[in-house]
């Protein structure tokens, strides 16, 4: 049998800082991207981005014929991140500002990561601009989240301002804007005047199907069995507690 081999590792910094300077770097690049609203170029090595992300690699496909291959267009995304998404390929690490990167491309592993950010600043992050200006596809896991440290009335508030904001943006209605995301809400965590008070607001400024705060009552009303266990009566990490909870077995997972 032949000997195992020794594994040397090298230090990560200087591998790091090494791959990302190529990140837009012109040189040794073998596909162009004309990115945003400002077709901006931005070069990029077609063998790590399709090694690293399924959806460059389909996006790419087979590889360029002879002569300087056409540049692929991506009008809608943001340049600001697709540069980001490209170093966290590169590198395997980005800091990130103000705008959501992980849903469009894919990048499950991302995604994760700022989920997991959110989750420990909840309350700060309910409160930027970058979380008034999240899709519904990455407002999506951040609702689903059981770890979320903020309390659900103000929630409630944070996904009203994003509404607000989107139909602005879109012209359209805030009801039809929240669709998407509003179901995720746990409606039977507040109190019966919160409740209350949520549905008299629903009345002038329709955010939330009727038929959801229907069944956030009828939580109330059952106080026990099935209908009270699952994701619409689980309590987050940071839901403050209520008289009534202690009928609904809330105890966080």
């Amino acid at each position: 049998m032949e000997p195992l081999g020794l594994v040397v590792h090298g230090k990560a910094e200087p591998f790091s800082a090494a791959l990302r300077s190529l990140v837009n770097n012109p040189r040794y690049s073998d596909v162009c991207f004309v990115v945003g609203q400002e077709r901006q170029e931005v070069f990029a090595h077609r063998c790590l981005l399709a090694c690293r992300c399924n959806f460059f690699q389909r996006l790419l496909g087979t590889e360029p014929g002879p002569g300087v291959p056409s540049p692929v267009v991506l009008s809608t995304v943001p340049t600001e991140a697709f540069l980001a998404v490209l170093e966290f390929l590169y590198t395997n690490s980005v800091k990130l500002y103000r705008h959501s990167v992980a849903v469009t491309f894919g990048l499950g592993q991302l995604q994760e990561r700022c989920v997991a950010f959110i989750e420990a600043h909840s309350q700060e992050a309910l409160r930027t601009r970058g979380f008034l200006e999240l899709s519904a596809a990455a407002l999506l896991p951040l609702l689903r989240s059981d770890k979320l440290c903020v309390d659900e009335a103000e929630l409630v508030r944070a996904a009203r301002s994003w509404a607000r904001v989107g139909a602005a943006v879109l012209e359209r209605p805030v009801a039809e804007v929240a669709a998407p995301v509003v179901k995720e809400l746990r409606l039977a965590l507040l109190a019966p005047a919160e409740l209350s008070a949520l549905e008299e607001q629903n009345r002038q400024e329709p955010l939330i199907p009727v038929e959801q705060i229907v069944e956030a009552w009828k939580c109330h009303a059952l106080r026990r069995g099935d209908e009270a266990r699952g994701a619409p009566c689980r309590r987050r990490r940071g839901t403050l507690p209520r008289e009534h909870h202690r009928f609904l077995d809330l105890s966080f997972k």
